[in-house]
């Protein structure tokens, strides 16, 4: 099994904790990003949902000489609006003809074949090793979105792909957006110089309204049906838990600077039951996870309406209670012109600063750790089984189909005869992860 690379995960911590302690003591974007000249800076956007189009405005607005020349979706209306949206809010760095933009299941292809210089992913994550690989390999730099994979088959091609990365010099960034906020900057080097004591135990929390799916349109393929509604099905999305959860996860795996040996946990569906259109994943979950040297991290997730809902992460050492809370607006911190540290923001800036300065930078690494964090979580409490980090990563399958899928491939879960899924909820006990 490939190990997660600690060098470049320590060597990434240290030039953006300085980055932002810069922004946090007055500097602004515009002076945080020195680009090596102002020249024409071509991105191509891979998945123009509403997450890829909130991504590549927020790089478009790093820089003036940031072009989007190249979209790619899979469905043609969602490609259109999302280019006609973004060409009236940046008229003069939107540049995308009919003939650059690209629909379908393969259109990643025809974007990574443009002359670009960085690709913005945000697909469904099942996709994501398969275009990051096709991306590295193009020589082209990366933005992705977490969760960066949805299973371990997923897990070992983005530890290859990043190593391909890094022998190419090219720079990746990962949208685990707490690793450029200035609270959490400034918190974790004085946990790791042990200014704030020793950690003895660590819990985070990701509990949220319910998600739902659309309802199927008339004459719609199966296989489109799932890829619209990705966040409920395991192999597009990862499940609630990896999904959502990662992002307090990859807190818990930085304040340890390492990734669990092994998690056990339970959860279920008690809402997610009543309607077919909820896919096949838990709506609770909760997990001990287990580090190398024996601390633990508890983690609570849900998915439930009128529920507590705290999205927060809680370190205890024996000097203290250390309470970080990541949960910003998405629509106010990226729509606002005026932000302190706008983190959506900030790691595009401190991504492009690093390809335009030739500075080490790969949150590849991180993206990947992060999201195995909450695959072995899922497998554990799916399984009610202990699971641990290398023998899942060894041995975990693949749920993402091993031939690209095309519209008319069978999706690997399939509905019952009354068009529900419950037959493909794992069973504990009974489901294994490997």
């Amino acid at each position: 099994m490939n190990k997660p690379n600690r060098t470049s995960r320590r060597r990434f911590l240290a030039s953006s904790t300085a980055t932002t302690t810069a922004l946090a003591t007055g500097l602004g974007l515009s002076r945080s990003v020195h680009a090596a000249g102002t020249e024409r800076f071509n991105v191509a956007l891979v998945g123009a949902g509403f997450r890829g189009a909130g991504a590549v405005a927020d790089c478009l607005r790093v820089a003036t000489h940031i072009k989007l020349v190249a979209m790619a979706d899979a469905f043609e209306n969602r490609a259109n609006t999302s280019r006609d949206a973004l060409q009236q809010r940046f008229p003069g760095q939107v540049d995308v003809p009919d003939e650059r933009l690209f629909v379908g299941l393969n259109a990643y292809k025809e974007a990574i074949a443009c002359d670009v210089d960085m690709i913005v992913q945000a697909t469904p994550p099942g996709f994501r090793p398969l275009h990051y690989r096709a991306a590295i390999k193009a020589g082209k730099h990366v933005f992705m979105e977490k969760p960066c994979c949805v299973d371990a088959g997923g897990f070992r091609s983005m530890m290859d792909t990043n190593k391909l990365a890094d022998q190419k010099k090219l720079k990746v960034g990962v949208g685990l957006f707490r690793r450029h906020m200035p609270a959490y900057l400034e918190t974790m080097p004085k946990l790791h110089e042990g200014q704030l004591g020793k950690i003895q135990f660590m819990r985070c929390y990701c509990n949220m309204v319910a998600w739902g799916a659309q309802p199927r349109r008339p004459g719609e393929s199966e296989m489109a049906y799932q890829v619209r509604n990705w966040r409920v099905f395991d192999w597009l999305g990862g499940g609630r838990l990896v999904e959502a959860h990662c992002h307090e996860l990859d807190v818990m795996d930085w304040a340890m600077q390492d990734h669990p040996v092994q998690c056990n946990g339970m959860g279920g569906r008690t809402t997610l039951s009543s309607e077919p259109r909820f896919g096949e994943d838990y709506d609770h979950h909760f997990h001990e996870y287990t580090y190398a040297d024996g601390t633990k991290m508890y983690s609570q997730c849900r998915q439930m309406n009128g529920c507590w809902a705290p999205i927060t992460e809680h370190i205890h050492t024996d000097k203290t209670v250390i309470d970080l809370v990541g949960k910003i607006r998405i629509t106010q911190a990226r729509d606002r012109n005026v932000e302190r540290v706008n983190p959506y923001r900030q790691e595009h800036a401190d991504l492009l600063d690093a390809i335009w300065n030739d500075k080490p930078y790969n949150e590849g690494w991180l993206g990947a750790t992060s999201s195995f964090t909450s695959i072995l979580g899922r497998e554990a409490g799916y399984s009610g089984q202990v699971v641990k980090w290398d023998e899942l990563a060894a041995n975990g399958p693949d749920l993402f189909p091993n031939q690209e899928p095309t519209w008319e491939s069978q999706p690997p879960v399939l509905p019952d005869e009354n068009g529900r899924y419950d037959h493909a909820v794992a069973l504990p006990g009974i489901y294994r992860p490997y």
